[in-house]
């Protein structure tokens, strides 16, 4: 007996069988598009990050126009280049301070952007001459005026502009170097008292308090090492009140040209006060004497 022939695998249409289909072109066969050239190495006019200006010619032009500086920062080994002298100059016609530094910082003041070697802190308002605020504060019966010695945290200095304008003084005073400076974080703790408060900045401090010395005001340091209590001090008339910073306090030539020297209760452990709140308390010292020797100052 025959057996049934079983079906083959091999009836079935082999893959080598089945036609082939044509072949795509490859990726690398479409036409290139023609590369765009690199970004040039100067940056833009518009190099800014928050605060911070950065570039050769985004600096340089900032400082050749009207806008008010805090700080230059450049590359250490800038200082053999022709760009630094130039800096330098258009610096100190605006009273800012350049500071040589490594690439790190320049990195971490930008994010890492590409600054070329420089970075510039711009502030927010121009800041008022010390003779305008001493111009200022003379034009009212009772002058008052604010001076900061060595407050470099940004908000602390905002509180305290904030604190000064609602008091009623007439200006605030800061140094050059070893302060935070008018940036946009300063601004924000103001809360819109900056508008209102001139802000001078001076190269010296103790010159600057012989400045309102001659100008008839008195002045008054805040120092936990004071020889009597800021209570026992008369600040009505013209008054020059100075605060120091919470690590240090005021700085020994300070100390030495201030009138008085007063100091404030501390109860607790603690032993000092936040730089802000010392100046809110001799503020508010200071208006209650003065309300209490003219009420008419309520109703202005």
């Amino acid at each position: 007996m025959t057996k049934p022939k079983p079906h083959h695998a091999s009836k079935r249409p082999s893959r080598d069988a089945r036609p082939v289909r044509e072949e795509r072109p490859v990726r690398e066969e479409r036409p290139i598009r023609e590369e765009r050239p690199a970004p040039q190495a100067e940056a833009p006019a518009e190099a800014v990050q928050g605060d911070m200006i950065y570039g050769r010619h985004a600096v340089l032009s900032m400082l050749e126009g009207d806008r008010p500086v805090n700080k230059i920062w450049m590359l250490r080994s800038l200082e053999k280049e022709a760009l630094f002298p130039k800096v330098r100059q258009l610096a100190k016609a605006k009273g800012a301070s350049v500071q040589l530094t490594e690439r790190g910082k320049l990195d971490q003041l930008t994010s890492g952007a590409a600054h070329q070697g420089i970075v510039a802190s711009v502030a927010t308002q121009a800041y008022a001459d010390l003779d305008e605020v001493i111009e200022k504060a003379k034009a009212h019966p009772q002058p008052l005026v604010v001076l900061l010695d060595g407050v470099e945290d940004p908000h602390n200095l905002g509180a305290i502009i904030r604190s000064a304008e609602c008091a009623g003084a007439h200006g605030v005073v800061i140094p050059q170097r070893r302060s935070a400076s008018l940036t946009g974080v300063v601004e924000k703790t103001a809360a819109g008292a900056l508008a209102h408060m001139p802000v001078a900045r001076v190269v010296n401090l103790p010159r600057a308090i012989e400045e309102l010395k001659e100008a008839g005001f008195w002045v008054v340091g805040a120092e936990a090492s004071g020889d009597r209590w800021l209570y026992d001090v008369d600040l009505t008339g013209p008054i020059a009140l100075v605060i120091g910073s919470e690590g240090e306090g005021m700085h020994r030539l300070v100390t030495e040209k201030c009138d008085f020297v007063a100091k404030l209760p501390l109860l607790g452990k603690t032993t000092s006060l936040n730089a802000s709140v010392a100046a809110g308390v001799m503020l508010y010292e200071a208006v209650r004497q003065r309300i209490a020797k003219d009420p008419g100052l309520l109703k202005a």
